[in-house]
């Protein structure tokens, strides 16, 4: 089935985007990752990459030419695929869509007999941020962390919240300056593109008013509570969620205080890491203003050993999905469900790779991992191994003479796979200074999001682990996976004579429909050859 690819919303106030430039043109091969065109947008031109794999089918805006968000822009799949009803129902759309859009707005400006549309235009002194689309395939993104908080004030360009996409974790910049004035979206919510993130503007700002001309409920109450931001005077009480709660302010530390003697004071952050550890929050004392317990007080506490036992009763604590998550999650699930997985069980002598590392390493200033050596070994087997270095369709095999290892990283929420481009190219100081380098950024989620695509081999090592042997899932469109386990001295005969050996077991999962297992069998005897001669690997 066909991907359409359409215009992206690439900043909050982009409306419609212009085609700068096309760097693809139709029957191009597209890998997933490759850049597909250059697109204009209301504040600067930006690349715009494909996360589809196939045939560039159709064009649908012409370089120079300018269409509204959400506008299809292409069509990628598989070669001499049909696409004639996507192209039918793309022209026949805009006319409609346009009219019914007209006929709503109409309809919008005269509710009530009243042109609301002229008092939105009045109430100019701020601005709706909305949560973005970063992604032609994002449809919802997760607030990482906010940078600004309410009552901070925000210069245009400034980077105000990190959100987290189907892709990869973002850093989101203001288009806007003036004062935070609301937060819509919480630390580690989710929320669908096009919903209120924030809203930024001066200090006359009716926040009330602003949520409600766009068909809010009226939340303000309880969002300035949770950001301890002053409300408006005329605003004394509210029934939030059923519950009556007066709010009055305390003069002397200019703070709010519920009437509810019972309710616990706690930061989201708080709430988050005393969930994480299993800490009862009224266990604790805050230290913030007003006896709020704040992110230093979860860090802190000691259970105390003379407090008496509590009963012991069941518990479990509820993680939400991150989107990293939700993405792994579906992608295993494809690639399990629909690639016919096969493994091969290896086990190699690396006693001499153990002495050549000691020798390389011995050089001022080196120092490479037995990871490093397997991937330059790997990606030396794969240039003489096409076969292996391959990708499904259902019309053809593409063989890449390129090789771009994927190199999965354990972080919190999962795996990440950067990816090293034109492996084979790179000395093993290079591979070993590029892997720190992703490993520790996939730690803070920087990676960007060319580094985390386009791999056409992946190797997963939890040798580090003590994971002797194991199999894994394959990465999508590749068509194998390398599992490394750790080394294990074991005895073996040699030369009649019974020694210690260094022995490291590897398993290699194909894709049944790309790979034969002969193919399977002859890559690992080559890699096999490298890594038990690791001098070959620099010649």
């Amino acid at each position: 089935m066909a991907d359409i690819i359409n215009m992206p919303r690439l900043s909050d106030t982009m409306e419609e985007g212009t085609v700068s430039s096309w760097l693809k043109k139709v029957g191009d091969q597209i890998n997933e990752g490759d850049i597909l065109a250059e697109i204009e947008t209301d504040k600067a031109t930006m690349e715009f990459e494909s996360f589809h794999s196939g045939e560039l089918l159709y064009i649908g805006v012409e370089a120079g030419e300018t269409v509204p968000v959400d506008s299809m822009l292409a069509i990628i799949g598989k070669k001499n695929e049909d696409i004639a009803s996507y192209i039918n129902k793309q022209n026949s759309g805009p006319k409609n869509n346009n009219l019914n859009s007209d006929i709503e707005k109409l309809e919008e400006k005269q509710i009530d007999g009243k042109d609301t549309t002229l008092e939105q235009t009045n109430q100019s002194n701020y601005e709706i941020v909305k949560m973005p689309r970063l992604s032609d395939t994002m449809e919802e993104g997760t607030v990482s962390a906010w940078l600004k908080k309410v009552g901070d004030k925000v210069k245009e360009g400034d980077i105000i919240a990190e959100i987290e996409t189907d892709k990869a974790t973002m850093e989101f910049e203001s288009f806007h300056k003036g004062i935070l004035l609301h937060i819509g979206v919480e630390e580690g919510e989710s929320a669908p593109v096009d919903e209120v993130l924030a809203i930024i503007g001066d200090k006359k700002t009716d926040i009330e008013k602003a949520l409600k001309s766009i068909g809010k409920k009226d939340i303000i109450e309880e969002k300035q509570t949770k950001h301890e931001i002053p409300i408006q005077e005329n605003i004394s009480s509210e029934k939030i969620d059923n519950v009556k709660i007066d709010i009055t302010k305390n003069q002397s530390k200019n703070e709010f205080v519920s009437s509810q003697s019972d309710r616990i004071f706690a930061s989201p952050l708080a709430k988050k890491m005393a969930s994480e550890k299993g800490i009862m929050l009224e266990n604790l004392v805050g230290t913030g203003d007003g006896g709020r317990i704040i992110k230093r007080d979860i860090e802190n506490f000691v259970p105390s050993p003379t407090s008496p036992k509590k009963l012991e009763k069941e518990s479990s604590n509820k993680i939400q999905n991150s989107q990293i998550r939700k993405t792994i999650a579906k992608r295993l699930s494809d690639s399990k469900f629909s690639a016919p997985h096969y493994y091969l069980n290896v086990e190699f002598n690396v006693d001499n790779l153990i002495s050549f590392r000691e020798q390389y390493n011995s050089q001022p200033e080196i120092k490479i991992s037995f990871n490093d050596l397997i991937i330059k070994a790997t990606a030396h087997s794969l240039r003489l191994h096409p076969v292996i270095n391959s990708q499904w369709s259902d019309n053809e095999i593409t063989q890449h003479k390129h090789v771009h290892i994927g190199v999965a990283v354990a972080v919190e929420e999962g795996l990440v796979v950067p990816v090293l481009k034109f492996a084979d190219n790179l000395n093993l100081n290079e591979i070993g200074l590029k892997v720190k380098d992703y490993a520790s950024r996939a730690q803070e989620k920087k990676l960007l999001q060319n580094e985390i695509e386009g791999s056409t081999f992946t190797i997963s090592n939890l040798g580090m682990f003590g994971i002797e042997s194991f199999t894994s899932i394959i990465n999508q469109p590749n068509s194998a996976i390398l599992s490394v386990g750790s080394i294990v001295q074991k005895p073996a005969i040699k030369k009649d004579k019974i020694v210690i050996s260094n022995t490291m077991k590897l398993t290699l999962a194909c894709d049944h429909r790309t790979i034969d297992g002969a193919s399977g069998s002859k890559f690992l005897q080559t890699l096999k050859d490298f890594i038990e001669n690791p001098i070959k690997i620099l010649l």
